[in-house]
């Protein structure tokens, strides 16, 4: 735990801080916050919504992100090349249009197929949270993708060869050598790469779903104060990355590094 609280004791950071209070209280004093107690509830499930949004689709991203990245390092030409267009496609289109694609588009075929109405799916086909967490799901995993791609090929081979030597079988190998040394190589990309896709939740805002983002704008609608919401919202951004920072920051300290031939 010291090793997190210590950074944050260095001179200029104290300083920051001090400057981050002193501008809450000034917002806090002169601002006008007499319409956060309609909202409140509402900015609640938005919140709990975006973070759920988050949570899930990095998670079921990175799944999906290590036999992408897995195949191009290092598998056979027929899984590689469907893998590397897959990454190729996500990383070179907007989140925003893939968003569309999927909620306009596919959202739009669902009722257009037999049974689908009748069917026990049609309760979730007709929401929009499911292509949301679709689509980004899918932009996490195309980025991740390539990054473990890299984080596979940068694992010492030596390692690799002596465990075959030894006769260890091939998915134990990728269990307990392979990908946990892939993993520890791109834990700081991945803490990085989360945050990101915390900034890019508000994109499923234009297909109704309501985040923190559209509560935002929902209030600035119908009350017309433009400042405030945005400023919280900036607020609510800043602690979900710094609670992510820390996170990451922690595993880092948890998890060993392995040094190549170590």
């Amino acid at each position: 735990m010291m090793r997190l609280i210590r950074p944050m004791l260095m001179p200029h950071r104290l300083v920051l801080i001090a400057l981050a209070v002193a501008l809450a209280l000034w917002c806090a004093l002169t601002l006008r916050w007499d319409w956060l107690p309609k909202y409140l509830p509402l900015a609640m499930e938005g919140l709990w919504r975006t973070v759920w949004l988050l949570a899930a689709s990095t998670f079921l991203g990175f799944l999906l992100a290590v036999p992408l990245g897995f195949a191009q390092a290092v598998g056979p030409w027929y899984l590689a090349v469907p893998a590397r267009v897959f990454c190729t496609l996500i990383r070179g289109t907007p989140l925003l249009l893939q968003i569309w694609l999927l909620y306009y588009g596919l959202g739009s075929v669902f009722p257009q197929i037999d049974g689908i109405r009748d069917s026990v799916l049609w309760p979730y086909l007709r929401q929009a949270w499911p292509y949301a967490l679709l689509a980004l799901t899918l932009s996490f995993a195309g980025y991740e993708g390539e990054v473990m791609r890299g984080a596979f090929s940068g694992v010492n081979r030596g390692q690799l060869e002596a465990a075959r030597s030894f006769g260890m079988p091939r998915f134990t190998l990728f269990r307990r050598i392979w990908l946990p040394q892939a993993i520890n190589n791109v834990l700081p990309t991945l803490g990085g790469e989360t945050i990101l896709q915390l900034k890019a939740t508000p994109l499923v805002a234009t297909i109704t779903v309501v985040e923190i983002f559209a509560v935002s704008s929902r209030v600035r609608q119908d009350t017309f104060v433009i400042y405030e919401p945005l400023l919280l919202l900036a607020l609510v951004y800043m602690v979900i990355a710094g609670l992510i920072a820390l996170a990451f920051r922690w595993l880092e300290n948890r998890v060993p590094t392995r040094r190549p031939g170590g």
